[in-house]
């Protein structure tokens, strides 16, 4: 039963790490194309802007941030079915 509920929290997880890069890349593009095809493209770029533009990229990284923690806890909820 654990293990069910564990392999939907790390659904949970992917879906909101997922939504919230993209979010992340629409404020980007919304700043500028510039911006946006270099945080799709150069991976540390997304940490200067998310410095640079804290106002407009912190929901979308908090919402990575809590699918990355999601992720976590139904990892350590189903450890059985990560190792199959």
């Amino acid at each position: 039963m654990s293990a069910n509920i564990g392999i939907l929290i790390i659904l949970l997880g992917i879906i909101c790490i997922v939504l919230g890069e993209i979010l992340f890349l629409v404020a980007a593009f919304r700043e500028s194309l510039w911006w946006g095809l270099a945080c799709l493209f150069l991976p540390f770029v997304t940490f200067l802007f998310l410095i640079v533009h804290w106002s407009k990229a912190r929901r979308p990284f908090f919402l990575m941030l809590l699918g990355f923690a999601l992720f976590v806890t139904g990892a350590i909820l189903s450890p059985q079915t990560l190792h199959r």
